[in-house]
């Protein structure tokens, strides 16, 4: 009788650990095509929302970021504009302050590699970043002010873990 027990309870431990390891069931389609945003001088491309009897697949799930980016569109200049490839060890403060004197300009860094870089705080060896010319884009009335609002935006999103970054790049925007 004992066995028996033992061998029920063995069995349903299992049953219950690998139900719980599995996925969730995919969430039902939604009514409503999903649109992401266009710059206003681009034209939204006309969609067609899939029949309802069309199953589509489930995306991969993936963490959502800590903090949402600030806004990329800008009227940077990058005529001129240099590269460069990370290497292991590199951090966007580093790179501004070898390439502009000042670890505080690395939202222009990231600003201008856009397609490259999402997370201030997540670059890769290999990745190639665009470093474009300070002097041309703060000569720029557009440019300079499209920094600004970058600048200020990155501040407030650095500003939850590290406030002393967050301040300088204030003061740096607000200098302009």
């Amino acid at each position: 009788m004992k066995n028996t027990v033992f061998c029920l309870v063995l069995f349903l431990s299992f049953f219950v650990l690998f139900a719980c390891n599995t996925a969730p069931p995919a969430p039902a389609s939604m009514s409503e095509p999903v649109s992401t945003p266009t710059p206003a001088s681009t034209p939204a491309p006309a969609s067609t929302p899939a029949p309802a009897s069309t199953p589509t697949p489930a995306a991969s799930p993936s963490p959502p970021p800590a903090a949402a980016p600030p806004s990329r569109a800008t009227d940077l200049i990058l005529d001129g504009a240099g590269t460069y490839t990370v290497v292991k060890g590199d951090t966007l403060s580093d790179i501004s302050r070898n390439k502009y004197q000042n670890g505080f300009y690395w939202p222009l860094i990231m600003m201008a590699s856009n397609d490259v870089v999402e997370d201030q705080d997540y670059i890769l060896p290999g990745m190639v970043l665009t470093i474009p010319r300070l002097q041309a884009n703060l000569e720029d009335n557009r440019a300079r002010a499209s920094m600004k609002k970058y600048f200020l935006e990155a501040a407030d999103i650095t500003n939850r873990k590290r406030p002393a970054d967050a301040a300088g790049l204030r003061k740096l925007a607000n200098s302009w």
